[in-house]
This record gives structure tokens, sequence and C-alpha cells, in this order.
């Protein structure tokens, strides 16, 4: 993996890279690279071998500069088209995990020419009557000030996983860590803290602008984002496809990274 630093409209992003050839361009979510590690997942790494992989940390997140111009989601997507112009990249595979992955489902409906295919990955951003979004900002804080039982039920399988504690542990942890961490919720703030979180109440009938491939990829026992917004997302698109993968979470990239990684990298070589 290389990281190096771009400008964009007067701000320093941070950009992790890895692997040659078609290019994927990667929006990271909580349990994550950027988020919750310093280093890319299995899971990053297997497409790499396949694909030239580009991460960009969202603003605010690691070593991105924050932009406190940018307090809404259509701010979001214009940050990544901005983004996108600094690389010269005009034709590319967009693959979005968690809120990575809402906007990614954003830039897909108003740039839907530049996109290759499009991946999602436990997204969120739709709204689906009597099947909210679980408000991941109540457990952000742990419990009694060390415990990150809840925040971790949310984002994997169990509150006792071992991947969840090597990303989410108890106590107090190493600062640039924990800075890390929020630093990512600070940013997801910036588009989700409004109840039911993380939505666009208008994003779900504006789905059928992007007429591409799309896969969407959702944890069998996600409890995070409900099943049904991965099948409006996946009914929602003139050409798409679910897949559920079994026994994890919401974070299928950490917790089962061969399964993910063979059904996105299928994905896109076809």
């Amino acid at each position: 993996m290389e990281s190096r630093s771009i400008e964009v409209q007067g701000h320093k992003i941070q950009l992790a890279e890895a692997g040659a050839g078609d290019p994927v361009l990667y929006l990271h979510g909580f349990a994550d690279l950027h988020s919750a590690s310093t280093e890319m997942f299995p899971f990053h790494e297997k497409l790499a071998e396949n694909f030239r992989l580009i991460a960009p940390a969202h603003p605010a997140c690691a070593g991105s500069e924050e932009r406190e111009d940018i307090d809404s989601i259509d701010d979001f997507v214009f940050h990544y088209i901005e983004l996108l112009d600094v690389l010269g990249l005009d034709r590319f595979h967009l693959v979005g995990n968690c809120v990575g992955g809402w906007i990614a489902a954003e830039i897909a409906i108003r740039y839907p020419d530049k996109l290759r295919s499009l991946t999602l990955i436990g997204a969120p951003g739709l709204f689906v009557q009597g099947q909210s979004i679980a408000d991941l900002f109540w457990v952000a804080q742990p419990e009694d000030g060390v415990y990150y039982n809840d925040l971790r039920s949310f984002l994997f399988s169990d509150a006792k996983s071992e991947i969840g504690n090597a990303l989410y542990p108890d106590g107090r942890g190493e600062v640039d860590e924990e800075l890390m961490r929020y630093k990512m919720f600070r940013f997801a703030s910036r588009i989700g803290f409004t109840p039911p979180y993380f939505h666009d109440r208008k994003l779900i009938k504006r789905l059928s602008r992007y007429r591409g491939p799309a896969l969407i990829v959702q944890g069998e026992n996600d409890r995070f984002v409900p099943r049904a917004h991965a099948e409006a997302y996946a009914a929602g698109f003139a050409s798409s496809r679910l897949e559920i993968i079994p026994n994890c979470g919401h974070s299928v990239v950490a917790e089962r990274p061969e399964e993910t990684a063979a059904a996105v990298g299928g994905f896109l070589k076809s």
C-alpha cells in the first residue's frame, strides 16, 4: 500500500493506493481503512491483486483535513467529483462500504456516465418505512467510559467478535487510534445526524437514474442497516443483484474478507 496526500480545493486529502489495472474508487465505512485502521484489510489487498485500488479518506478522517464548507450529502458528492478531477479519473468502478456506500449511491445517480460499475456494501442512505437505520451515535461513546459492547454488536456479528475487539477495543487505546475513530464519527455526524439516521428521503426514487451494473452486498446479521435497505437498493437499480454474506454482521469487509472480496472481485471482472 502506498499513502500520499493530494490537494482538493485547497484541502489536503489522504489517499491510499495499491495494485494496477482498471481503477476502483473505494469509499470507506466505520470498521475500515481510514476509520479504524491505518492499514488495508485482506479484503482491500485481494481487490488490489487485479485492480488499481484508490481509497481516499473522507474529509476530517485519518490524514484528510476537515472542510467546514461541507455539511450535506450534496457537498460530499461534489467533493468527490472535485477529487476525481484532480486524479484525472473519467471512468472507474465505484465501491462504497457502509456510509461510503451511501455517498457512492449519491454519486451514481448524479454522474452515471462516469461509472463502469457500482458496488454498495452494507449501504445506508435510503428511507424505508418501518425499517430505520440503527442509532449508531447513541453507542459511539463507550459504556461506563470503557466498554464498546453495544457499538460492536451494531457493527459486527457479535460484541465478542475477534476482529471487532481489535478495531474497537474496550478501554483507552493509543491516542492516534482513538483520534482516528473519533474523526470518523465526527465526519458521519455531518451527514447522518438527523433521525431516522443516515438517510436521504429523495434518494430511493432517484435510483433508476443509474442504469449500469450494480452489486448490493449485505451481511446476513446486519444490525446497523436492515436488509430491507439492501433489497430496496437492488430493486431500485435497473441492472443489479443482491449478495448476502452469511454468518457475519454489518462489517463484511472486516469479518468475511475472502468471501466479500470474491463476490466484489468477480462482479468487477464480469
